[in-house]
């Protein structure tokens, strides 16, 4: 690599390296990206992974995290090719017994679909849909001390709850408590565990004040208008390029780390502490998955056709199930019933899939690095609310905890969120230091899920992370 001076090299470029690289360029500064890979974007990419004219989201699908960013909103990434298309609902949840409970924006809707429990429902969401934004950048930051302080206490007092309590606190009937455990089951950790309603809490919120999106094209149409849009900024690219030591890079001035915390150790090396290092290695990155991607002939046949209303369906049944799966899953044993979250991009984006026929992706959360089959249950899962569903399958494709990794090094032993977010390690990743970006060594800094405020494509720990940099250069 030609020994050029940067102010600050990005190794990685999914969202939050490229979300880093796009903010230290706002500010003047002189910035290179390096990629492993051939193609950008991490877990933003986008493939024919079943036949040819089929384009699947290899990680990342809908992004209500995306189109309610805080910086990524303030880009003008649509003039770089970016377009979100909105469904008309973001969740459908479908139950044995009865229709699906629908999550839509309008919260009286949705309210009106929950029976008994829709006022309760109400009491829980409406008080944070008066300034959801200002919610969004307070949760979506490291610790600090929030512009809302009022409403983020608000906030605090429920979602220190299991998401399992909570619920059973809040709604007397199952419609409700399925809906807010479908949501919660983001979180990928058992719905008994503590701030498990958190996850519930933020996603029921995003579902009221944004449809969830999918990216015309595909995921990778994110990271792809990012890159354009640093290129304009006189930002640099550089792909298959891996980058295994530090004296692999040109001069810098900072470098970050869009990785997980043992490639940072592992590249790093004796330019970061032994202790530091060796609690990098202690880091917890938590349960896997596993995918399933579909060609169909058509769109899923669910039950309740209002399912194809919306971008998510949480298939899982009642809270009680839903709790079962996501508990053994975290004991390490794989559920027959599996939680699923699916989702049916082409239904709303139709480059997707060739005329009349459409693309599928359902994955589960399994054990850390698992190598178990889970198949048949998924697609078990989805007939069972869907008859005729198999009839419907062209090809599938599946990826394991292993092939996650294989595909992005940053999702360790399958896990696709950076790491646990349990109360031990939601503002600790990677580990505990006032500044979570900024390592010992003043020249280093770590930029992706694995640092605050965790998973998900909203390019926030990169921004926060440009933000550290940008105090020292």
């Amino acid at each position: 690599m030609p020994q050029e001076e940067f102010d600050a090299i990005v190794i990685g470029s999914g969202p939050n390296g490229l979300a880093a690289a796009v903010a230290l360029a706002r500010a003047g500064k002189s910035v290179l990206v390096v990629e492993a890979e051939d193609e950008i974007g991490g877990g933003t990419r986008s493939a024919e992974l079943t036949l040819p004219g089929y384009i699947h989201d290899v990680c990342s699908a809908v992004h209500p995290m995306g189109i309610l960013s805080p910086f990524l909103g303030q880009l003008p990434l649509a003039e770089h090719g970016l377009e979100w298309i909105r469904p008309q609902a973001s969740v459908a949840h479908p139950l044995d017994e009865g229709d699906a409970v629908m999550l839509y924006r309008s919260l009286e809707r949705t309210c009106e679909g929950l029976g008994v429990d829709g006022a309760a429902y109400a009491r829980l969401v409406r008080p944070f849909l008066d300034s959801p934004h200002e919610l969004l950048a307070d949760l979506l930051a490291p610790l600090r001390i929030p512009s809302g302080p009022v409403q983020m206490a608000r906030f605090g007092l429920r979602a220190m709850f299991s998401a399992n309590r909570l619920s059973r606190m809040l709604f007397r009937e199952e419609r409700a408590r399925a809906l807010f455990a479908g949501c919660s089951g983001h979180s990928i950790l058992p719905l008994t565990k503590p701030l498990s309603a958190a996850l519930g809490l933020i996603f029921s919120v995003t579902g009221h004040v944004e449809d969830w999106p999918v990216a015309k094209g595909g995921s990778h149409a994110i990271t792809r208008a990012l890159a354009s849009y640093l290129e304009s900024l006189g930002g640099k690219l550089r792909t298959g390029t891996r980058v295994r030591r530090l004296a692999d890079l040109p001069g810098a001035r900072a470098i970050l780390f869009d990785t997980s915390p043992d490639q940072l150790s592992r590249i790093a090396g004796e330019a970061l502490p032994a202790g530091y290092r060796r609690r990098l290695e202690r880091y917890r990155y938590g349960p896997g998955v596993f995918k399933l991607d579909w060609a169909l002939d058509g769109a899923i046949p669910w039950r309740d056709p209002r399912c194809l209303e919306a971008s998510t369906v949480h298939v899982g049944g009642t809270l009680e199930e839903i709790s079962a799966s996501e508990r053994d899953m975290y004991r390490g044993r794989h559920p027959a019933r599996p939680f699923l979250i699916l989702c049916q991009q082409s239904d709303f984006d139709s480059t997707r899939a060739p005329e009349g026929k459409r693309t599928g992706y359902a994955y589960c959360h399994v054990p850390h690095r698992s190598s178990e089959d889970m198949t048949e249950v998924i697609e078990s899962q989805v007939e069972r609310f869907a008859p005729g569903f198999r009839d419907r399958i062209l090809a599938r494709h599946a990826m394991n905890t292993v092939s996650f990794e294989a595909y992005n090094p940053n999702y360790v032993g399958g896990a696709i969120t950076g790491g646990v977010a349990d109360a031990f390690q939601l503002f600790t990743r990677p580990v505990a230091r006032l500044d979570p970006y900024r390592t010992p060594n003043p020249k280093l800094y770590i930029c992706s899920a694995s640092t605050p405020p965790g998973g998900g494509v909203h390019g926030q720990c990169g921004y926060w992370a440009a933000q550290s940099v940008l105090k020292r250069l």
